[in-house]
């Protein structure tokens, strides 16, 4: 929501922006749902990006699973950031936690974008399969896979996905899917190409992917 402010001219303290939310009733209704059902001990592997420096686009993608509330009902949103850049290369909402809904947004990041040499995830049963694993091994992808229970080893989507709730779920519920998808087609769109982000010195993600692109 700062990030949001900002662009449009507003200077605003984030422990302000806290507050302000909190007294419009919305800090309340931040979900707090464990999506990542654990899969096959097997397919688990090992976190690589501890001390990495992750200095170019497509070095390292990021892909993760979120829970969207609707005005009737909810869906859930799978996304894919580069880390580098922070660009979101690849999204796409589904009613299933299945992982053929995680790949296909992974095979049409990789078909759009190029492959990444590494992604990372979580332990969820969408990405500790036979399915998600035997495609990334095909493709030559790196695999890495955060420790049990840290979260904060995916921190860079995980900080994506509170963006997105405030700056844009919470404020703007959808009646229903194609207005979801809509509207998040927007908010990517816009993330994308005009939001000035923080974490990268304030500059915008496609300045910083577009040599990859």
């Amino acid at each position: 929501m700062q990030d949001l402010l900002l662009s449009l001219s507003f200077v605003v303290n984030h422990k302000r922006v806290r507050r302000l939310l909190r007294l419009m009733g919305l800090m309340a209704i931040y979900p707090k749902r464990n999506l990542s059902k654990l899969g096959l001990k097997k397919y688990i592997h090992p976190y690589l990006l501890k001390g990495l420096n992750i200095d170019r686009p497509n070095f390292v993608w990021a892909i993760d699973i979120t829970y969207i509330p609707m005005k009737n009902g909810f869906l859930y949103l799978t996304a894919i950031i580069d880390i580098y850049s922070r660009y979101i290369v690849g999204w796409g909402i589904s009613n299933t936690l299945d992982a053929e809904a995680s790949l296909s947004v992974m095979k049409q990041a990789v078909k759009e974008h190029g492959k990444p040499e590494i992604i990372n995830s979580d332990q969820g049963s969408q990405f500790t399969c036979e399915v998600w694993v035997k495609y990334l091994n095909a493709e030559d992808i790196k695999i890495s896979m955060d420790g049990k229970g840290r979260c904060i080893d995916n921190i860079f989507i995980e900080r994506f996905w509170r963006s997105l709730k405030y700056d844009h779920v919470y404020l703007n519920p959808a009646k229903d899917g194609q207005e979801l998808y809509q509207g998040l087609k927007e908010y990517f769109n816009y993330y994308n190409h005009e939001l000035h982000h923080q974490g990268i010195g304030r500059r915008i993600p496609v300045e910083l992917y577009r040599p990859a692109a």
